[in-house]
């Protein structure tokens, strides 16, 4: 039953116990989903619902921390009307399809170029590649699709174990397609021999036009002269060519829709060192023609690759079959991307031509060495890619999605300070100087900390521009004021006097942070934005608030969880004066 009484004790439960769990403060976005989650009948009354959250969500806010956790333990059968379980999570309760089994067992793959840092897209495909290898107590294999010598590095192979090891994934195989190189060679020239590849030797504009054009061109034409044929095999392969003169081409066909099947290139002359090999190899296959030989010589058994392979995996099957060699069962789903933050390798490496960034772990990227310097876990990047489920369907979903699911890993790891954006000083008269120990967590054992405070304080702006001379406020875990004078200079505040009043706990008194005098130090916020704005770099993308936080937090640890209290989740950098912005 939702009756109105009902509905108000659930708002009221779930608005005390996200406050007492976040240093005194609840919204309405967060009560709101949490209750939907339970109740998602009442999205019926969507408009009266939120009415009812707002006026629960002040009246709880205004609550001193101390006050929320007494109303809650007060409150019956709390734990009945906060019970999750009756409802599972739908976040939790998908899980990935049954994969079809081919007669062996689970074997996946994950073969990325080590042509850049791994991003957000590559980790959903090798936690896709990993939970199903171990749903079947199967393998995984790291394979490094290392063909193109032009575009890697030996950086790019160390970010890409790195990244994977962050993310909890060890594989079974590491190998490299370049460790194979002469066994694809061979399987080339196989199949130019048996008369289902070519060498051709038109220039690549030439070539192009023609696959638009649908039209053959002489070298294939001639492909029946076998001997010619195979005459420039033996060329390709003992360097008589050089890098544009020849390639390896497919025998597809030109009149084929699908544009993949008109004679794709297999192998390419690349004159350039290979971070592996250096230059011991010229001959270097296509992905099209390396990953489904590879993949069936490892004993790969499901082949999972994004949908933008979709025509490809046509020509991949058909190059299985000219070899006679054993096919993998192709499983497709859809990529992973959000709006405004893109992952291509190559908008990132002209973004770092451009100076517009400055590295791969720039916070505004979503690379997974950017993710983890801007304070992301692992846990939650996995539980979201493992709640979109195998789905063909391309969407962007929302980034607040994993933010919440980050938040709710980080939220009990993180200690609560105070961070004063653009402070005002706040004199308070009749105050005595002390040393007062806070609490590094409402709820969590993290430690105390203990501040020293006068008679002057300091508080942002945007708080001190909504106080009201003759107005009582409580300074947040301290004690009571009464706002005596506001000092305005050029149209801004400048200062506020204010009075000490008591240290009594009153319902509906309004609560502002602050910094003492005695235990301050400046401080810096990077916040990053979405990168893309309408298709086109933001310039803004990247901003700092600057102003004044509790000296405590000089004394964490780089890379420490801080909650700024009523700014938002931050990880501390390696300058122990600055910090980036998580999430709120």
């Amino acid at each position: 039953m939702n009756s109105n009484e009902d509905i108000h004790r659930l708002v009221n439960a779930i608005a005390l116990k996200n406050a007492s769990e976040h240093s005194g403060t609840t919204n309405v976005n967060t009560v709101l989903s949490r209750i939907l989650s339970l109740k998602p009948e009442l999205k019926s009354q969507l408009k009266s619902l939120i009415e009812e959250i707002s006026i629960v969500v002040d009246s709880v806010n205004r609550l001193e921390l101390e006050q929320q956790k007494k109303s809650l333990e007060d409150l019956s059968s709390v734990d009945t009307i906060l019970d999750s379980k009756a409802r599972p999570d739908p976040i939790q309760s998908r899980m990935l399809p049954e994969l079809q089994m081919t007669g062996t067992g689970v074997v996946t793959r994950f073969p990325p170029e080590p042509n850049g840092y791994p991003h957000i897209g590559h980790a959903k495909a090798v936690i896709i590649d990993d939970e199903y290898a171990r749903m079947y107590n199967g393998k995984l294999i790291l394979r490094f699709d290392d063909t193109n010598p032009m575009n890697e590095k030996l950086e790019y192979y160390e970010a890409i174990k790195n990244d994977l090891e962050w993310l909890g994934i060890k594989p079974d195989i590491i190998k490299n397609t370049s460790d194979d190189i002469l066994i694809l060679h061979e399987y080339g020239k196989k199949l130019t021999r048996n008369g289902d590849a070519y060498v051709c030797t038109c220039d690549s504009n030439k070539i192009h036009k023609l696959r638009m054009q649908q039209l053959e061109c002489s070298c294939r034409v001639n492909i029946d002269n076998s001997i010619n044929n195979l005459e420039r095999l033996d060329k390709i392969f003992d360097g008589t060519y050089h890098q544009n003169e020849a390639i390896i081409r497919f025998k597809g066909n030109m009149q084929d829709k699908n544009t993949v099947m008109r004679d794709p290139t297999l192998f390419r002359i690349i004159d350039a060192p290979h971070p592996l090999l250096d230059d011991k190899v010229q001959i270097w296959p296509t992905y099209d023609f390396a990953a489904p030989v590879e993949d069936s010589l490892d004993g790969v058994s499901h082949a999972l690759r994004t949908k933008e392979y979709e025509l490809r995996n046509t020509l991949y099957l058909s190059i299985l079959d000219r070899l006679k060699l054993r096919r993998p069962l192709v499983v497709e789903f859809s990529r992973l991307e959000f709006e405004n933050m893109p992952v291509s390798k190559r908008k990132i490496k002209q973004l770092l031509d451009d100076g517009a960034i400055t590295s791969w772990d720039d916070p505004r990227l979503l690379t997974l060495s950017a993710m983890r310097k801007r304070g992301f876990e692992p846990k939650a990047i996995r539980s979201f890619v493992l709640s979109l489920g195998l789905t063909l369907a391309e969407t962007k979903p929302p980034f607040k999605a994993l933010e919440s699911m980050n938040r709710k890993i980080i939220d009990p790891l993180s200690i609560r300070l105070f961070f004063v954006k653009d402070p005002i000083m706040l004199i308070v008269e009749g105050a005595k100087n002390m040393k007062v120990t806070l609490d590094n967590h409402p709820t969590n054992n993290l430690g105390t900390r203990e501040v020293e405070v006068s008679t002057v304080f300091y508080i942002s702006r945007d708080d001190a521009n909504l106080l009201a001379e003759g107005e009582q406020v409580r300074l947040m875990e301290l004690y009571n004021i009464k706002i005596d004078r506001i000092v305005v200079e050029h149209g801004k505040n400048k200062a506020i006097i204010a009075s000490y009043l008591n240290n009594e706990i009153f319902r509906n008194m309004k609560k502002i942070q602050w910094v003492s005098d005695k235990s301050m130090t400046k401080y810096n916020i990077l916040i990053p934005y979405e990168l893309y704005q309408n298709n086109k770099f933001n310039p803004r993308s990247l901003e700092s608030a600057e102003g004044l936080a509790e000296a405590f937090v000089l004394r964490l640890k780089p890379h420490t969880l801080v909650q700024f209290i009523r700014f938002g989740f931050c990880i501390t950098e390696n300058n122990k004066s600055s910090a980036i912005f998580i999430h709120r």
